[in-house]
């Protein structure tokens, strides 16, 4: 198993990367609902604005006797506001469905070997500490 954030080799059971601390434990948050739900009003809007556009023209010239322009019109002004409708309701579905797909594809690749050189430094050699090697030095002297 591989961590999805940095792509670390990981061991079982655990809750956290070792490289990077991301967060390994499944979330049980779904958008499977909001998804759903969005699918049955973009298919409940499109059959129901067909059917105002359909049966519409039809009262409006039947009861109503206007002109078969004024009819086209209306029908027109009818489709583009459900098409206006279904394009913001699928653009929000897009990204309601979107986010962890874009989220996968930025992840940088899996390392797969882990038997790398040690990376060269600009900083040169550390300083040794002031306080290294003072213990090991120290003799006691006799006073007499």
């Amino acid at each position: 198993m591989y961590c999805a954030n940095c792509g670390t080799a990981l061991g079982p059971g655990l809750s956290y990367c070792n490289r990077c601390g991301f967060n390994l434990r499944e979330k049980n948050e779904s958008n499977t609902g909001v998804i759903s739900a969005f699918l049955t009003a973009i298919t409940v809007l499109g059959t129901v604005g067909l059917a105002i556009m359909l049966f519409g023209a039809i009262v409006l010239r039947r009861k109503a006797n206007l002109d078969p322009q004024l009819i086209g019109v209306f029908m027109m002004f009818t489709f583009l506001i459900i098409s206006v409708t279904e394009f913001m309701l699928l653009r929000t579905l897009s990204k309601l469905t979107g986010t962890k797909e874009s989220k996968a594809r930025s992840l940088p690749p899996p390392v797969t070997n882990d038997l790398r050189l040690p990376r060269a430094s600009n900083l040169g050699e550390p300083v040794p500490s002031v306080t290294e090697n003072t213990t090991h030095t120290l003799e006691y002297v006799r006073r007499d």
